[in-house]
């Protein structure tokens, strides 16, 4: 197993001891899904009009819980510091670190969210424009996530900070996601959407690590 492989399989494991951390974002999203429907109108129509927005608002909310343990604990115990200092390069070590990062609150997302559509009456060939829009935008939402992380690594109790930085730059996520699904859901092409978050996601992931790793630097310094 290569670095980038032993440094994911080492995140993932101290994700799963911390169920708690893990669990949150998920609760948050199936709760807030869940509530939106008992403060609308009964109407399927209108159900399924708002749903779409609804579902992808509390994806992005609930993966912003997630934020501040991305780097923060590996500071704390000093391993980010070794791991800076290691033979491996840092941009390899951030990218595994972002990669398990997706691996534990991008998938749960995208396996949930067709089930929380579904509630909302979102037809069942919109489905794989929904998993395909979040396939493409998790990954881009994740890197913000650690770039947002990276930034506040000096800053105590910094989760409300990497929110206001992180939520502004997801909105075209917000924006491109919904339109598609919403798309699929009148039966319309949705082509336009999901190359945009194609694109997004191509820049996110080949520019990110660089930024995420100098500012990880600068925190450790």
């Amino acid at each position: 197993m290569g670095a980038f492989g032993a440094i994911v399989v080492r995140d993932l494991k101290l994700s799963f001891r911390r169920w708690s951390e893990l669990a949150n974002p998920l609760i948050f999203f199936v709760i807030v899904a869940a509530l939106f429907p008992l403060a609308i109108a009964p109407g399927e129509v209108e159900q399924r009009t708002i749903g779409i927005g609804v579902l992808w608002v509390a994806a992005l909310l609930s993966s912003l819980l997630a934020l501040e343990g991305l780097f923060r604990n590996d500071a704390d115990d000093g391993s980010l510091e070794q791991l800076l200092l290691s033979p491996v390069p840092f941009g390899v070590t951030v990218i595994a670190k972002i990669a398990a990062h997706w691996l534990v609150t991008g998938v749960p997302l995208i396996v949930l969210a067709p089930l929380v559509a579904l509630a909302f009456g979102v037809p069942v060939g919109a489905l794989p424009v929904l998993l395909a829009a979040l396939l493409l935008a998790t990954p881009t939402l994740s890197v913000l996530s650690a770039a947002g992380a990276a930034l506040t690594l000096g800053i105590r109790h910094s989760g409300a900070i990497i929110g206001l930085l992180v939520l502004p730059l997801a909105t075209p996520l917000l924006i491109f996601g919904a339109r598609a699904t919403d798309l699929a859901a009148h039966g319309e092409a949705t082509a336009g959407p999901l190359y945009l978050l194609a694109a997004l996601a191509v820049l996110a992931v080949s520019a990110g690590p660089v930024a995420v790793a100098g500012a990880l630097r600068v925190g450790l310094e």
